[in-house]
């Protein structure tokens, strides 16, 4: 088979991994440590706010990083620190053991997640990049979202100690194996993207992407209008998507609702997120991928808005679910888009100082939810100001269109050339 599918596997399962036992259960982890603690949702959401600074400032090394050395050394390190991060997290006493054991975790879960895994789905595939980061994506929801019901058991029948020390194991166990399969590029065994044959090296790519010697440098990619505009168009989406990771859970339980019935939902978004997913990796190596993503924002956007004003069960779940649908359904776009725009020679570059704005959204959005709830005792305010922003940022993906080469270059020479 070729390798790149082996790759799809492995990013899907690390995916899984980090959005069962971080991403999709922060919420369920922030309601035990506010009970254990009696800390305010302001100060949980910080440490929330701060990995995500650090993701966001860690990008450009962490994209120069993988550029260099490949993602298999990246994950290797990130996985160990993951694991160590989240067995630190078993014996914390104070507010800032919390920050310091949640910053380590944080840095590995970035140096082993989106931007290291989908640089190795974007340098393997050029015709099928968007339906290979889709499918890979779904780990996410199939695996995380399914798992996340089980985390909130652990919590609830072993406490949250045992359970971030289980957590830290596992991810020693299952992440270390699965590193070995993220060889950097098909040329480094001999192969093609999508596994052509190499007679086909210089048929072109198909749907708008482009062909390895067009390849954008990086200081050619941001001197483009369309990088920022993806760039603010993609953090203005995470406003909503992280402020439903840290805070959805805790609203449900305001609303009267028990913790497993709260991570179910989280399980429902996230599997709906999973439809979604492949939905967008089969409709973006068809249509316009900035199209899709400007629709999908205001999916979000109306998401949000129910959100804020709905206390019926059923309302809130069909919100929810509209989140999840839009929120997989732009994800695999997110990726492809820039590598289609930019080459994925230099991908990871691209990606690592696009996270700088990026992640502006993902801190942004849980300490303002959690800074207003504080002050006004609802989440209505908070849930309204995130959505509408969200949904008037579609515009940005609107303006996005593909950028003109500035200089032409000859291909790299082939390895063995």
């Amino acid at each position: 088979m070729f390798h790149g599918w082996w790759i799809v596997v492995g990013t899907w399962a690390m995916q899984a991994l980090q959005g069962s036992l971080f991403f999709l259960s922060f919420g369920a982890y922030a309601d035990q440590l506010q009970a254990h603690f009696g800390w305010s949702r302001t100060s949980i959401s910080g440490a929330f706010a701060l990995a995500r600074v650090e993701s966001g400032l860690l990008g450009p090394l962490q994209g120069w990083s993988v550029d260099r050395f490949g993602p298999m050394l990246n994950i290797r390190v990130g996985v160990v620190l993951f694991g160590v991060g989240f067995m630190l997290m078993s014996a914390i006493q104070t507010l800032w053991h919390f920050y310091a054991a949640f910053l380590l975790l944080a840095v590995g879960a970035s140096l082993a997640g989106f931007l290291t895994l989908n640089t190795s789905v974007a340098n393997w595939f050029i015709r099928k990049r968007a339906m290979a980061m889709g499918i890979a994506q779904t780990g996410l929801g199939l695996g995380g979202g399914a798992l996340v019901i089980v985390v909130a058991w652990m919590l609830q029948a072993f406490g949250w100690r045992a359970t971030f020390l289980i957590a830290g194991i596992a991810i020693l166990a299952i992440g270390l194996p699965l590193s070995s399969l993220f060889v950097h590029r098909p040329e480094d065994r001999g192969q093609l993207p999508d596994g052509a044959a190499k007679e086909e090296r210089a048929v072109g790519a198909g749907g708008g992407a482009r062909l390895a010697e067009d390849d954008f440098l990086l200081r050619e990619a941001v001197r483009d209008p369309s990088f920022w505009f993806i760039s603010i168009g993609h953090g203005a989406a995470l406003l909503v998507v992280s402020s439903i990771q840290v805070h959805l859970v805790l609203h449900l339980r305001d609303l009267g609702w028990s913790l497993t019935s709260a991570a179910s939902l989280v399980t429902a978004l996230t599997l709906t997120s999973t439809l979604g997913q492949l939905g967008g990796g089969f409709l973006g190596d068809r249509y316009s991928k900035r199209m899709l993503a400007a629709a999908c924002m205001l999916g979000h956007a109306l998401g949000m808005l129910a959100l804020a004003y709905a206390t019926a069960p059923t309302v809130i779940v069909a919100a929810a679910l509209l989140h999840g649908l839009a929120w997989g359904t732009r994800g695999p776009l997110m990726t492809a888009i820039r590598a289609d725009y930019y080459g994925r020679r230099n991908f990871a570059k691209v990606m690592g100082v696009s996270s700088l704005v990026v992640q502006l959204g993902t801190v942004t959005g849980p300490l303002l939810a959690g800074f207003l709830f504080d002050q006004t005792g609802s989440y209505q305010l908070p849930f309204v100001i995130l959505g509408a922003a969200t949904g008037v940022s579609a515009v940005f993906f609107l303006l996005a269109r593909p950028p003109r080469r500035r200089s032409p270059r000859p291909a790299p020479a082939a390895p063995g050339a």
